[in-house]
């Protein structure tokens, strides 16, 4: 299914992406990045912060890293002050790359199990699976904020994979 290059190149892929979305995000006001669009999030803030409080997630499953004292329901406000954010999302990009870069073989394999607060169940699923859901999740909500910022003005880079 995958392999620790797959993990280290998409860890590399979500840091490149993460920068661009920041950079066309500060050439906005606050009060634009926090404007309802609709989204699942409702805001390019409130979808940024969502990415940041998944990503804390799945690495306090994976990584052994601080799990968000935050629920879910309220992910979307995990961090308020668009500076500390932007640092944390930053801090997180490079926690990300360091972990998969630590991969080998035998840290895909197996099983991991967890209690999961959306569905209020114990889950048990393939580690090299959850690996890819941690990177599709990332590339969905990215998508998203991406649409946002077009449509608020800003201009975030390209997004193909190709060209990182």
């Amino acid at each position: 299914m995958i392999t620790p290059a797959f993990a280290q190149k998409m860890a590399r892929y979500n840091r490149w992406q993460n920068g661009s979305l920041y950079a066309a995000a500060d050439a906005l006001s606050d009060e634009a990045r926090r404007a309802d669009r609709g989204a699942f999030f409702k805001s390019i803030h409130g979808t940024l912060n969502h990415l940041l409080w998944a990503d804390a997630m799945w690495m306090s499953r994976i990584a052994d890293a601080p799990k968000p004292t935050v629920a879910l329901r309220a992910s979307h406000a995990f961090r308020a002050d668009w500076t500390g954010l932007k640092e944390e999302r930053a801090a997180m990009d490079e926690r990300l790359v360091g972990w998969a870069d630590g991969l080998d073989e035998t840290a895909l394999e197996g099983d991991l199990s967890w209690f999961s607060g959306a569905k209020q169940a114990d889950i048990v699923m393939a580690r090299k699976l959850i690996v890819v859901h941690v990177f599709n999740h990332q590339t969905h909500h990215r998508g998203q904020v991406h649409a946002m910022l077009t449509a608020a003005g800003a201009k975030p880079e390209d997004t193909d994979l190709i060209f990182m």
